[in-house]
């Protein structure tokens, strides 16, 4: 095997057993006894096993964790707003715009998702060597772990900016990494998607949808090209993910956050049985002023008397004379059966591809996509004659309406619109640098290759 025999790889060994048998993310049996790291690629069950840690390792401690990108990007941009004011140097400050290379959040996020682009690269490096695996097997974990690193590597580029971009567990070579700059980021994950996609089937591993499959991986890869501003090459990918049998527009409205909807691409499991998802939790307040987040006026504004989202994705809460609203998009908080949190859904594929049409000038073969999504919320359909620049205008605008505080959507919309700086609407403090946030100060102090920070902190 080409792991090298290094310290923090027994670390990711123990991190995966322990996420496995805790949570049997995987319908595999725990060993007794943590086996020894040479032995764990040499099946189908240890290798599932290893890879499970990166699946719940994504899940509770990463940018895509229901708790952090929803809540730190919705923060950071105009989904909610932060009662926390007690908090310091933390999620308020990233509210406020005030924040500092040495922010707790803005570290934790950058270690959290660096940690998982670690255990993919481990999975990446055991699997090559992995002779005893059927082919087949070893090519659907290769592709699972190169889809999750570039998953990961995406959301820090968005984020961060120039990024080290590392695809080995070797801590010589990463203890001394350079960042890579940004469109080449980009280029070497629309290479890595393309390979993972190659690697996988159509067909999920399993029934829920919790492991990713082809279609996975191609509306990741389509949402790179569209950041690329390759919108033609988007098309082809997201219109062979709408022409699929495997999904089915899901068109009632009080069933799109549950867990067996065909419009689901991929979904993560809660950690156990029965748990709430985070985003049930971390909105939720009810008969007091928030103490945590709420949804901002401005979202609010943005929805007519007509649209069922008001009343279907968010609740109001009313407290003498003042009211707020809470996100309520995932609604069962205890005996959880019915939800799990969902990454990509194909309504998100709808907005893409109109988006990368409208792009295009092909202003009649968007609007169905937009229109679908407005009318399961009961808005009327838009104008046959709109032009291109208000279509994608209604694009962005709809977009908001749909995935306020999921995955950290709105944030990456805006970026790739080119449209951060609208933040400054409501946000007094934001600079046209805060379209970044800063490289974390202790990772320019454990590396100086890492320098220059970036610009403005």
């Amino acid at each position: 095997m080409k792991l090298n025999i290094i310290k923090i790889w027994g670390a990711a060994i123990v991190f995966t057993w322990t996420a496995v048998s805790c949570e049997k993310i995987l319908e595999v049996e725990t060993p007794e006894n943590l086996i020894d790291h040479s032995k764990v690629f040499e099946d189908v069950q240890t290798s599932n096993a290893a890879l499970a840690g990166v699946y719940a390792g994504t899940r509770d401690n990463s940018l895509l964790a229901g708790d952090r990108s929803g809540m730190l990007l919705g923060v950071y941009a105009d989904d909610l707003d932060s009662y926390a004011i007690s908090s310091i140097n933390s999620t308020y400050d990233l509210y406020k715009c005030t924040h500092l290379a040495n922010n707790a959040m803005v570290g934790t996020a950058w270690t959290g998702s660096y940690q998982q682009v670690f255990y993919a690269n481990a999975v990446l490096e055991g699997i090559e060597d992995a002779v005893k695996i059927p082919v087949a097997e070893r090519n659907r974990i290769k592709g699972e772990a190169l889809f999750l690193r570039s998953l990961h590597l995406f959301y820090l580029q968005q984020v961060y900016g120039d990024i080290p971009y590392p695809v080995t567990t070797n801590y010589y070579i990463n203890q001394i990494i350079e960042r890579t700059e940004a469109t080449e980021v980009l280029e070497r994950l629309a290479i890595d998607l393309q390979e993972a996609a190659g690697l996988l089937k159509d067909d999920y591993s399993n029934a829920e949808r919790i492991f990713v499959n082809r279609k996975t991986a191609e509306a990741l890869l389509a949402k790179v090209y569209m950041t690329q501003g390759k919108f033609a090459m988007a098309e082809t990918v997201l219109r062979s993910i709408v022409q699929s049998p495997l999904y089915v527009f899901e068109t009632d409205i009080n069933k799109v956050f549950v867990k067996s909807g065909k419009h689901i691409l991929w979904q993560l499991k809660p950690r156990n049985a029965g748990d709430a998802t985070r985003e049930a939790s971390i909105y939720y307040f009810l008969g007091v002023a928030p103490a945590s987040y709420a949804l901002t006026q401005d979202l609010i504004n943005k929805f007519s008397s007509l649209d069922q989202r008001k009343t279907k994705y968010m609740a109001s809460v009313t407290v003498g004379s003042n009211t707020w609203y809470r996100a309520e998009k995932y609604k069962v908080r205890s005996n959880n059966t019915t939800e799990y949190s969902i990454v990509f859904r194909l309504d998100e594929v709808y907005f893409l591809l109109a988006e990368a049409l409208v792009r295009q000038n092909k202003i009649t073969e968007a609007l169905p996509y937009v229109d679908a999504i407005r009318l399961r919320a009961g808005v009327p359909a838009l104008s046959t004659s709109i032009t291109q620049v208000k279509l994608l205008d209604e694009i962005l605008l709809e977009s908001r309406r749909e995935y306020f505080t999921e995955m950290g959507y709105r944030f990456i919309a805006l970026k790739r619109f080119g449209k951060l700086n609208i933040l400054q609407a409501l946000k007094p403090d934001w600079k046209a640098y805060h379209q970044l946030w800063p490289i974390p100060q202790q990772e320019l102090q454990l590396n100086p290759k890492l320098n220059p920070q970036n610009t403005g902190y």
